[in-house]
């Protein structure tokens, strides 16, 4: 049974949430802010102190809630149905896979396909996981994790969610 959603693990996890926990960090910044304000000797102050404090804390708490939802359905599998059978399936993704320049990380023939999407030298570009399961294939891609949130990196993932949907799709109707 394939997993609803791709996993990570350890650092890789760590690093993959950490524009979370840095919105998570500012919020608990903006909470200490907010009770300071309450040893304030002048009204004036404290309660713009406090207006700053709340301001922060919905910012903060506000984005990171999005950077969670938005990297937790990343990780989330899209399911493709075909026509064909796991091996043929494979074999189309891994011929997409080559000739899109990604570099094969892992590979099952018929069960799975892992890669990286070409990046540059500073890191190894987005990870597609591609999972193979009878006549279903799932496919998820992440930004890379040493780079963070990115939104150019969320729309190479969907082109690559894209191009592995084609590569199916096309090896089906033939």
């Amino acid at each position: 049974m394939i997993q609803e959603r791709l996993e990570l693990k350890g650092s890789e996890r760590t690093r993959y949430f950490a524009p979370t926990a840095i919105c998570g960090y500012l919020a608990a910044l903006c909470v200490a802010l907010i009770v300071n304000s309450l040893f304030l000797v002048s009204m004036q102050d404290a309660a713009a102190v406090t207006a700053a404090g709340v301001f922060g804390l919905l910012l903060s708490s506000g984005l990171g809630l999005l950077f969670w939802r938005a990297q937790r359905r990343d990780l989330r599998y899209l399911r493709v149905i075909t026509s064909s059978d796991a091996l043929a399936n494979f074999e189309s993704v891994r011929s997409a896979a080559l000739g899109a320049g990604w570099t094969i990380s892992c590979e099952d023939p018929g069960r799975q396909l892992d890669a990286h999407a070409a990046g540059s030298s500073l890191h190894r570009g987005e990870r597609i996981a591609v999972r193979f399961a009878e006549r279903d294939v799932f496919v998820a891609s992440i930004c890379d994790s040493d780079v963070g949130f990115s939104l150019t990196g969320r729309r190479h993932c969907k082109e690559h969610r894209d191009l592995v949907q084609r590569a199916v799709l096309v090896s089906s109707t033939r």
